[in-house]
């Protein structure tokens, strides 16, 4: 049996506790009226600016008295539309660096309850001695289910005016803009979060079970709940891979309600996919170096390693083919998702494919590579900020705009369910014996050699 040491259990509140420091004070250092943002912005002006445009105005007031003043209101009417605007954005960026790492971090548990369902119904050989290290990571999804569908809730009810994260949710916004008016028979309060519930209800469900008919396994004389798990595991499959599409669209796509792309889907999937393989990877390679595991060798952590690389390429392959054929087709309504990326967030936009696509593949293509543990940490570690950064580039532009850093709020976001993720899973690693001993393949997992 595992034992949650005391030193990463205070690491993991610690963590919580400077996440909750941080994001309160995102919270409260957002400005609260459109005066602030008017000094905020005057700051960020070029000296200069000012003066030419006085003399402008002053060696043109005479001829047109009338027009100026018309020009004036008109200007003013502007400016107060446009603070209004950035007003909403910069109240908006806490509320988005809070949803980007809530969302990420529960998909990373279901890319690993995805990736523990595959090996359910291929009925592979090697992995059952991994088995309970999945089941860990899975153990936060319905903590971060929870967490995410009272976020979503909250979106939806306006509890809190400053979260306007969901430009749809808003009926004045929905009367005035006909592409999202043709699109309310869909996009709508009360049937999105119905269909969220079914989604958490029934990926929770599936966790649930197949964790109950594993553990029913260890005790059994037979293999009547191997068999249970294999087949609940072909259900979910199905029924994973059509919520996970429109769960995509749901929750990061209707962000930005205007764009659509079909391939939008098995992008974010192979996001969260890769990131569920690296971070059980990852609790692998802890939980070996503390003694753990002795069934795990090199053979296993090669395999790990070898699907890492291969969705990152995965990954990639979807991330150019949507942004080729977008930018190719050079269709107004589609393009612009891709200009204001790579205009306003050039950095991370391409600093994701460099971390997601270009250090995989040139550390992780090595076979011996894949087998020594220092720098499949170093991959781990740069896969998964990188994937952050893809869901960054994913839900950040349709929030806040060019309003965009990483700054207090989103590092105190992620340092927060971080540290709820691993005091969630460490507790769940703990509570059950790590090697499934009654699995029907796992003596050829424990002497899984090549």
């Amino acid at each position: 049996m595992y034992t949650f040491s005391s030193k990463l259990k205070t690491f993991s509140f610690v963590l919580m506790a400077v996440g909750l420091l941080g994001i309160g004070y995102g919270f409260l250092t957002a400005p609260k009226d459109i005066q602030e943002v008017e000094k905020l912005l005057a700051g960020e002006t070029h000296e200069g600016h000012g003066e030419a445009k006085h003399e402008v105005a002053t060696a043109t007031t005479e001829a047109h008295d009338e027009v100026s003043k018309t020009n004036e209101v008109k200007e003013e009417a502007e400016h107060k539309e446009h603070l209004t605007h950035v007003l909403k954005q910069l109240q908006n960026k806490p509320w988005a660096s809070l949803y980007v790492a809530c969302i990420f971090f529960m998909l990373i548990a279901m890319g690993t309850l995805a990736f523990y369902a595959i090996q359910q119904v291929a009925q592979a050989g090697w992995s059952p001695v991994l088995f309970r290290v999945m089941q860990g990571i899975t153990a936060y999804l319905p903590v971060g289910s929870v967490i995410f569908f009272v976020f979503l809730i909250i979106c939806g009810l306006h509890i809190f005016p400053s979260n306007s994260l969901f430009i749809w949710l808003d009926p004045e916004v929905v009367a005035h803009d006909k592409i999202i008016a043709n699109k309310s028979g869909y996009l709508n309060f009360p049937f999105w979060i119905v269909r969220a519930a079914i989604f958490l209800a029934g990926w929770n469900l599936y966790r649930y079970f197949s964790a109950k008919n594993c553990l029913e396994q260890d005790e059994a004389s037979d293999n009547l709940s191997y068999k249970k798990n294999f087949n609940i595991s072909a259900g979910f499959l199905v029924f994973f891979i059509v919520t996970e599409s429109i769960m995509s669209w749901d929750w990061i796509m209707s962000i930005d309600p205007h764009w659509s792309s079909t391939l939008f889907g098995w992008y974010v999937f192979a996001s969260f996919f890769v990131s569920g393989i690296t971070m059980i990877t990852m609790v692998t390679l802890y939980l070996k170096s503390r003694g753990y595991l002795e069934h795990v060798n090199t053979s296993h952590i090669h395999d790990l390693a070898k699907f890492m690389f291969g969705i990152s390429v995965f990954w990639t392959y979807l991330w150019f083919s949507q942004f080729m054929l977008i930018w190719y087709a050079n269709i107004p309504e589609e393009i612009t998702y891709f200009v204001t990326r790579i205009q306003l967030y050039n950095l991370p936009f391409f600093g994701a494919v460099v971390m997601n696509f270009l250090f995989p593949i040139l550390i992780l293509v090595n076979t011996d590579f894949k087998r020594i543990t220092w720098i499949l940490v170093m991959a781990g570690i740069v896969i998964l900020l990188g994937h952050y950064i893809d869901f960054f580039n994913m839900i950040m532009p349709g929030t806040v705009g060019d309003r965009w850093f990483i700054g207090v709020s989103e590092i105190a976001s992620v340092l927060f369910f971080l540290g709820l993720f691993i005091y969630v899973v460490f507790t769940a690693l703990t509570k059950t014996p790590l090697l499934p001993k009654r699995n029907p393949y796992i003596e050829e997992s424990k002497h899984f050699h090549y």
